[in-house]
């Protein structure tokens, strides 16, 4: 008997989905999520709060691989007419479309919205990956001819997913984050003790000023967190985002519904002062990742974001026997506490082939470049040499 022929669908609203059908996809079906941000709680989050939609410059576009009735791959794929929130940076892609004389915008982005965290991104049944993600690749390089649009492109994708995409006709690109990762530590000092002299005597150092700044520090999770809680988080958030980026990305209801469907897959570490919280770093736990998402404060106070960002993460990871602590885009001072560089990965399809051919280029220098760099910082880290040192 022939092989059931596989549908593509194209979805506006996740509430057209089986959230149980998604998640199986997402491999979100017992215990915790391996990424959250690809289980249908969150990105429904983000749909329902208004923080995608209709004047977000992030239109839905929902894409699901069926054989029969059985959904067997799903994407979060969004229309996008700019190329903020996406944290693998196309701008002078943009302007070079258009002083050639074509038109970027709208294009098509395979991604979880204003989140530069590696995961899956073509969600597939066990079993059914390369079958799923080949559908899926063909679907979106269907919808976007069909629609005219310039390229498409999915952003933090696994290694496997980059090379597999590659191998499909997509073009790969690389970048650079900074993770800490676990080494079966029992707690941090042990953690420390890697570390070169210089080093552990800083972060001993940053730990103890931050932690003298005349309050006390927490860490959240579940019906631990409070409303009260959200409230101050809201006001961080907005001030952080309000400085970063012009607006915040999120809506206020988004961390309402995180609360109401999410607070189990979350961390809040908040300092308080007097009672009330004046600063707080976000974080949502996955099956062996720690994620530091947002930060904020309304108060100034020295090394207290390197303390609730990075080293209460830290702290969280090595209790729970976490693998690894994703601290987020961007920031070279995170070498210094202990996070080293690896590879992001993305993958692209550009329509015009002149243009394709000339990202092609640039994107083999680049690769090259973030690879020589990598192992620059590597070396430059902070943990010890060869030669080992007295410990401190």
């Amino acid at each position: 008997m022939a092989e059931e022929t596989i549908e593509i669908q194209v979805l506006s609203s996740l509430n057209q989905v089986d959230p149980s059908a998604w998640d199986a996809c997402a491999r979100a079906g017992d215990g915790r999520a391996p990424d959250p941000f690809t289980t249908y709680r969150f990105l429904s989050a983000l749909e329902d709060s208004g923080s995608v939609g209709p004047g977000t410059g992030w239109q839905p576009q929902y894409l699901l691989a069926k054989r029969g009735e059985v959904l067997i791959a799903c994407a979060p794929l969004y229309a996008k007419s700019h190329s903020q929130g996406e944290y693998v940076f196309d701008h002078s892609w943009a302007h070079a479309y258009e002083r050639a004389g074509g038109r970027y915008y709208p294009k098509l982005q395979l991604a979880v919205p204003f989140t530069p965290v590696t995961g899956p991104r073509f969600l597939t049944l066990p079993g059914q990956e390369l079958t799923g993600m080949s559908a899926l690749i063909q679907g979106a390089v269907h919808l976007a001819t069909e629609h005219q649009v310039s390229s498409l492109h999915a952003t933090f994708c696994t290694e496997a997913e980059a090379l597999a995409g590659q191998q499909m006709g997509l073009m790969h690109r690389t970048g650079q984050q900074f993770h800490w990762l676990n080494k079966g530590y029992a707690e941090f000092e042990a953690f420390l003790t890697e570390l070169s002299s210089r080093k552990r005597k800083t972060i001993r150092k940053e730990r103890r000023v931050a932690q003298a700044f005349g309050g006390t520090i927490r860490q959240l999770t579940g019906d631990d967190i409070k409303a009260h809680h959200w409230d101050a988080f809201w006001q961080f958030y907005q001030d952080t985002g309000a400085r970063k980026w012009g607006s915040p990305y999120l809506t206020r209801e988004f961390f309402e519904i995180a609360h109401a469907k999410m607070r189990d897959d979350i961390l809040m570490v908040i300092a308080e002062a007097d009672g009330f919280p004046i600063a707080g770093a976000l974080n949502f736990i996955g099956k062996d990742t720690l994620f530091g998402r947002y930060w904020g404060c309304v108060q100034d106070h020295p090394c207290l974001h390197f303390e609730l960002c990075y080293y209460q993460a830290i702290d969280y990871a090595i209790t729970h026997a976490l693998q690894k602590v994703e601290a987020g885009a961007q920031g070279e001072h995170k070498l210094a506490r202990g996070y080293l560089p690896v590879e992001t990965h993305s993958l692209h399809w550009i329509a015009d082939a002149g243009f394709a051919r000339a990202v092609e280029q640039f994107l083999d220098g680049e690769r090259r470049a973030v690879t020589e760099e990598i192992e620059i910082l590597t070396d430059y880290g902070p943990f010890k040499k060869a030669q080992t040192e007295d410990h401190q």
